[in-house]
């Protein structure tokens, strides 16, 4: 299936809510009247889209050219907060250190666990040896869990015993990585409330851990955010940063949601991309963000 058709599928909750409006009001239409702005301002503050990201927009529609639709204007705005202007790139065809060690981090409930599942199995597909590291030691069903995802998966697997040191068990996966030339390492974390600084503070200890092991790594950080916990997903983004230096958003159950907007929030403010949206429960359904792909799907009437 084509990726902006499954894209389209997956949105079709958050598209026939807030956005179909939005679309219904703007269609056609080269200018909007005071009314329909504020109304359109409003639908997209609805949608998570957020103060600061939405004023952009507005202003985009207010003064853009008027050889162009508000639509038009709306969509390339819309295009120009999603394309950010970072030296990070997504290629799995060209990993640089072998292994690549990539740190998963993020909340209980956010569906962590299960993307990591998907994002192997997504690696799998791309040629990658890949292997899964059990880094929520708190939780014997963590890692139980993760372990029959590896398995399933036909994933090496490297963990531990409840309660054991998440950086002894990062370090051990590492060196088990290099050992067995692993493509790309998953360490999964601890399901950390990102109110609780002592969380916050054993995530820089297997950072430290990591990079004393393997010189660089880990190479990728990763969030996982729920789409559903709209504006608090920012907050959560704000408070891991302070602990982690965020390259990319996992942002699970998009499917899930009828606003969607957050995707434009958390580009907006935080300048950080969303890597890879959840749209399904399949395996499948873990797809690399496509701007272009989101932008036209939400706005599809």
């Amino acid at each position: 299936m084509p990726l902006i058709k499954t894209i389209k599928d997956g949105l079709n909750k958050t598209r026939i809510g807030f956005w179909q409006r939005a679309a219904g009001l703007i269609s056609g239409k080269k200018s909007l009247s005071s009314l329909e702005r504020s109304e359109l301002e409003e639908l997209l503050i609805l949608s998570d889209v957020g103060v600061a990201a939405s004023e952009r927009l507005m202003n985009a529609i207010k003064q853009g050219s008027s050889e162009k639709t508000a639509m038009e204007r709306l969509k390339e705005e819309m295009l120009g907060i999603l394309s950010l202007d970072s030296n990070f790139e997504f290629r799995i065809s060209n990993l640089a250190a072998k292994p690549q060690v990539w740190l998963i981090i993020g909340v209980n409930g956010s569906g962590k666990t299960t993307s990591i599942a998907k994002l192997a199995h997504y690696l799998k597909g791309q040629g990658q040896q890949v292997m899964l590291a059990a880094g929520d030691t708190y939780r014997a069903a963590a890692i139980e869990q993760l372990k029959k995802w590896a398995d399933r998966l036909g994933a090496e697997f490297i963990g531990s015993k409840t309660g054991a040191d998440p950086a002894s068990v990062a370090f051990d996966a590492v060196s088990a990585a290099q050992a067995q030339q692993a493509d790309v390492l998953l360490i999964d974390t601890a399901g950390r409330l990102h109110t609780q600084k002592h969380l916050r503070d054993e995530l820089g200890k297997i950072y430290s851990t990591i990079g004393k092991k393997m010189p660089g790594a880990p190479h990728l950080t990763l969030l996982v955010l729920d789409a559903t916990t709209g504006q608090n997903a920012v907050s959560q983004i704000k408070l891991f940063s302070q602990a982690a230096k965020i390259d990319g958003i996992i942002l699970t159950k998009l499917d899930g949601t009828a606003k969607g907007g957050i995707v434009l929030a958390i580009a907006q403010e935080l300048k950080i991309p969303v890597l890879f949206t959840g749209v399904g429960e399949g395996m499948e359904d873990l797809l690399e963000f496509d701007p272009a792909a989101f932008v036209d799907s939400l706005l599809e009437r």
